[in-house]
């Protein structure tokens, strides 16, 4: 049994399936974005980068990630490319015509402003601090930020966090755990990968495989009952995990 009671063997499946899936993400395609997110920091995260991911979350709420990608980059053109708060509060005017023109939901295009304006009067090194000191809790306080987009955005911007779509909410839900963060956790710590590199890697495999909640529910399925995987994670310590951690951040707890 592991800390909080849930047999090892059913944790083994559930990590063998998740190598699986992530060993199909990445013949897919999708390497990249398991790169992006395993090199994400908050102590890096830089004023364009906290303004583009608020953006791109808040455009994401209830819509096709397909559908905000292709327009995506129009939208950044019409925020100045994310230049600085500051650029996008002095012409918010122009910017918001021509992101309307583009993406006609006034309600999200001005929200992305209202964030814009909030780090215009707090500076962004005083954000990013509040991000460290009160994680989601201060995230919510910003328009669209709702109990999942606030994850979501949390784990664009570097916080070890999963966030609770509807994929891995289900996910979660057949193999037996409460919340997705829980979910995510124990494999994050049975495995080596950062919290929210399972969290990329699992909601990438449910939109490549629509019977995805039957594949991380039925062992045989992820080809659990060989030995000879060969995967490196069978070699990981709990010491490689602690000298991947930036030890130059706060400690950030995540708040579920």
């Amino acid at each position: 049994m592991n800390d909080d009671g849930r047999p090892e063997t059913l944790l083994w499946d559930l990590a063998c399936a998740y190598m699986t899936a992530k060993e199909r993400v990445i013949e897919s395609g999708y390497a990249h974005e398991i790169d992006w997110q395993e090199n994400l920091s908050l102590c890096c995260l830089t004023e364009r980068e906290f303004l583009r991911e608020a953006a791109w979350v808040i455009l994401s709420s209830g819509m096709r990630e397909t559908v905000i990608r292709r327009m995506f980059p129009e939208v950044s053109r019409a925020f100045c490319e994310w230049e600085s708060a500051r650029q996008i509060v002095n012409s918010k005017g122009d910017c918001r015509k021509a992101a309307l023109d583009r993406f006609n939901n006034p309600k999200k295009i001005d929200s992305i402003i209202k964030i814009a304006a909030h780090v215009v009067e707090r500076g962004f090194d005083s954000v990013r601090q509040c991000v460290w000191d009160e994680g989601i809790d201060y995230i919510t306080q910003f328009p669209y930020m709702g109990p999942a987009t606030s994850y979501h955005f949390a784990k664009n911007i570097g916080l070890p966090v999963a966030k609770p779509d509807r994929h891995l909410s289900r996910i979660a839900e057949v193999v037996g755990y409460s919340t997705p963060q829980s979910m995510c956790q124990d494999i994050a710590e049975f495995i080596g990968d950062k919290i929210s590199v399972v969290d990329v890697v699992m909601w990438r495999y449910a939109t490549l495989d629509k019977d995805y909640l039957q594949f991380f529910s039925d062992p045989s399925l992820a080809g659990t009952a060989s030995t000879d995987c060969g995967f490196c994670w069978l070699e990981y310590r709990e010491s490689d995990a602690l000298s991947e951690r930036d030890v130059t951040c706060p400690t950030y707890h995540a708040k579920t």
